[in-house]
């Protein structure tokens, strides 16, 4: 079978919506990536396979999962006939910080209400003028999910403040995200040796520093590009060498080139 990719996506005119993404794949298979925004995700046709905070997780019919920002996850098709999804990414205004343990513990949700409630709101974000639909829907949304979270956040305890290297690295390459840091400079910052800087991050985060780095600048650049400006104008914007440099990370975390991706909202017609 011939590998097919389909996307469609958009930034609309709504706070709190980062961005919409639809696509359709056959064979695709996302590598581990981060997002700085929450992945709200349904899947129409087919499922997804993923794996989040060191567990697999999948999403059979009527589930929606709720992926939260600064967790690494990947994905790929979990039936023969790949996968039809749509993912609406949202800010911390929605969600704070404080829900992304909860959801880290489950972040697929069997709610047949909250499933039909994201569905009509990629029906708002579509047309042009329903913004008002568009942010009603999303209010009743975030209400719902915070309902499925805050039982668990409870049940949790407060959270206990984590100062480790980890952490120290992962704020240093959200600091440098554009002209990047050597391991050298950064074990030199952070007082500790190169080798420990990669391991601890890695074991913490489940994601490497030069993997989760590659990935913020992609999330940049996808905004960016939603936003008109060139494939070229993006890449120096967003800390790559040059386009083939942003145009070889954004095909294999995204899944079709800069160019392909920038069009995408262009054949939604948005």
């Amino acid at each position: 079978m011939v590998a097919q990719r389909d996307v469609s996506a958009w930034r609309p005119r709504v706070p709190g919506v980062v961005e919409v993404f639809h696509a359709y794949f056959t064979e695709y298979a996302y590598p581990m990536h981060v997002h700085a925004a929450w992945t709200l995700l349904i899947v129409d046709d087919g499922a997804v396979r993923y794996d989040l905070g060191r567990h697999e997780h999948g999403t059979p019919h009527d589930t929606v999962s709720l992926l939260p920002p600064h967790v690494p996850h990947n994905g790929s098709p979990a039936t023969p006939h790949g996968f039809r999804k749509r993912v609406i990414y949202l800010d911390l205004t929605q969600l704070d910080e404080s829900f992304i343990g909860p959801a880290v513990d489950g972040p697929d949700l069997v709610d047949p209400v909250l499933r039909r409630r994201v569905g009509q709101l990629h029906s708002a974000l579509a047309e042009r003028g329903d913004e008002l639909e568009a942010e009603s829907r999303l209010s009743l949304i975030g209400e719902r999910l915070r309902g499925h979270l805050r039982p668990r956040l409870a049940a949790a305890g407060p959270p206990r403040p984590d100062r480790g290297v980890a952490h120290s690295l992962r704020e240093l390459l959200d600091e440098r995200l554009l002209q990047g840091v050597a391991l050298d400079e950064a074990a030199k910052l952070l007082h500790a040796h190169p080798t420990h800087l990669v391991r601890a991050f890695s074991a913490a985060f489940g994601i490497a520093p030069h993997q989760y780095l590659m990935a913020r600048r992609v999330d940049r650049a996808r905004r960016l590009l939603l936003d008109g400006q060139q494939p070229g104008e993006v890449a120096a914007a967003t800390g790559f060498y040059d386009q083939s440099h942003l145009t070889r990370h954004f095909k294999k975390l995204v899944g079709i080139a800069p160019g392909s991706y920038a069009r995408s909202q262009v054949r939604a017609g948005l």
